[in-house]
């Protein structure tokens, strides 16, 4: 076993992992709107489910069904628009929202259940093309065909342990009172804002040709 090659391997996929789980997407909006909306305890649940659907990427690419995915046009474009309709979806709700936002209300969390929460997160990133994309280059490029099981399970790990961190700094920050007196005070104007925002990440994942 070349543990050169494989220390090289988890120096890059380390540092790939944390540019994906940072790089602005779906998922961070979503944490993001949860953390305004629902209040930190609903965001750091939405963050647990980004790091589960990461570990369904994994199996796939491990399995080998990331190499099939990406050379059937059909079962991509399944994936990308069951992803951008649920993104459109969320956002048409959180634009269209009559909710009455207030501090009291997001410190009581019962605007979303933990298990809400944890759906939210986990099918925004598992109908994510561009983490579909990610695994697919990370397990077809970095990995090689040598690289044992454990060590792409290791592989696997570290990239859903960058996502719940990242994640859960940003549950933190967004949930932080001084900022959601603010949101607060421009409630309509964050919930059209965040909702327009998915809206527009659903129709540029709809209308994405790269398949």
């Amino acid at each position: 076993m070349d543990l050169t090659l494989y220390l090289n391997e988890l120096l890059t996929l380390s540092f790939l992992a944390i540019f994906m789980a940072i790089s602005p997407g779906a998922d961070f909006i979503m944490v993001t709107r949860n953390s305004i909306f629902y209040g930190r305890n609903s965001s750091l649940y939405s963050a647990i489910g980004i790091s589960i659907a990461i570990w369904v990427h994994v199996a796939y690419s491990i399995a080998g069904i990331a190499v099939i995915i990406s050379n059937s046009v059909i079962l991509f474009s399944i994936i990308k628009y069951l992803g951008a309709a649920y993104l459109i979806y969320i956002g048409w709700k959180t634009f269209t929202s009559k909710s009455i936002m207030s501090i009291e209300k997001i410190k009581s969390n019962k605007g979303l259940s933990t298990f809400k929460a944890l759906k939210v997160g986990f099918i925004t990133n598992v109908l994510n093309p561009k983490t579909t994309i990610f695994f697919l280059s990370i397990f077809t490029q970095l990995v090689t065909v040598d690289t044992p099981i454990w060590i792409q399970i290791v592989y696997g790990f570290i990239i859903s342990l960058a996502h719940l961190i990242w994640f859960i700094i940003v549950s933190y920050l967004f949930s932080h009172p001084v900022l959601l007196n603010k949101f607060t005070k421009s409630k309509r104007l964050v919930e059209r804002l965040i909702g327009t925002v998915l809206i527009a990440f659903g129709l540029k994942m709809a209308l994405s040709t790269n398949n």
